[in-house]
Formats: structure tokens, sequence, C-alpha cells
């Protein structure tokens, strides 16, 4: 059988993850659990809209909780390594400064794995065509990434790693 992907998170991506799933467990079973003792009270429940409000939430609990649970089981927790000497390059963990050469537009954002990034809150994949692009790149370092409206490239500003 092939050995399972791993999950790579930052340890912050990972206490997130582990504090969502005990709160579901928790805090928020028990709060759906209550909804649908109260709608149950109501008597009918062939046309009791908030037992089937109560019922749906907890499907989807239930879904997360599996799916947070799935995750967690294959996760590998990988830490940005402090760069060694003026060689600062781009690795998992970095946050990066980059400008857009085209548009003239700077943008930042860290490398997080596949599960953990969010391009909309400053989080790429290391598996996103940029995140391959930039990953062991310095900071003054041209790169070319495709993207469905051709080859866009960005000029990187500034690297953190932490130390």
């Amino acid at each position: 059988m092939a050995e399972e992907k791993k999950n790579l998170l930052t340890r912050e991506g990972l206490a997130k993850y582990e504090e969502e799933l005990r709160y579901l467990k928790d805090e928020k079973r028990k709060e759906i659990s209550q909804k649908i003792k109260e709608a149950r009270e109501q008597g009918d429940l062939s046309e009791n809209a908030e037992y089937d409000a109560a019922r749906d939430e907890q499907r989807d609990v239930e879904a997360r909780i599996e799916e947070l649970g799935k995750l967690l089981k294959n996760v590998e927790v990988v830490d940005a390594l402090p760069s060694s000497g003026k060689s600062k390059k781009a690795q998992f963990g970095s946050k990066i400064k980059v400008l857009d050469l085209e548009l003239d537009e700077e943008m930042e954002f860290v490398i997080k794995g596949a599960t953990e990034a969010d391009s909309l809150n400053g989080s790429i994949s290391n598996e996103s065509p940029l995140g391959i692009a930039l990953i062991g790149k310095k900071k003054g370092d041209t790169v070319e990434v495709e993207a469905p409206v051709g080859v866009i490239k960005y000029k990187i500003l500034d690297i953190q790693n932490k130390a």
C-alpha cells in the first residue's frame, strides 16, 4: 500500500487545528445536542425547522471532526530553519516580500503547507507554482511563474526566516 502524503504544517497551524478539533468535540457537540433536545421537546419533528437545522449542523460538525482527525493523524510539523550567514534563502515558513514586475505591486506572504495555505490571508502553499519557484531563492532573485494569464515575473525584495 502506498504511503499517504504527509500534511505539512507549521507549529502554529498544528495548534490551530488541534484547538479547532478540541472545540468541536468538547463544546460544539454539546451545544448542538442541546439544540436537538430543545427542538424535540417542541413536538412533531416532521415539520420542525429547528430540528432539521440542528441535525444539519450536527452532520457538518461530525464531518469536520472526521476531516481534522484524518489531517492530524498524518501530520508533519516543519519548522523554518534559521539561515546561516549571508545565504538567506526562501524555505518552508519563510515570510517573503515580492514585487510583481508587470503590475509594479508588492505582496507579502508566508510559505506554508497546502493544508494550511490561505492566499487571502497572506500564506501560499509550498506546492503552488509560486511557492515552488520561490523555495531556495534569495533576496534580489527574480522568479518566473507560469499562470493561466501567462508568465508572471516576481523580484524577491525580502526574506525573513524564523531564528
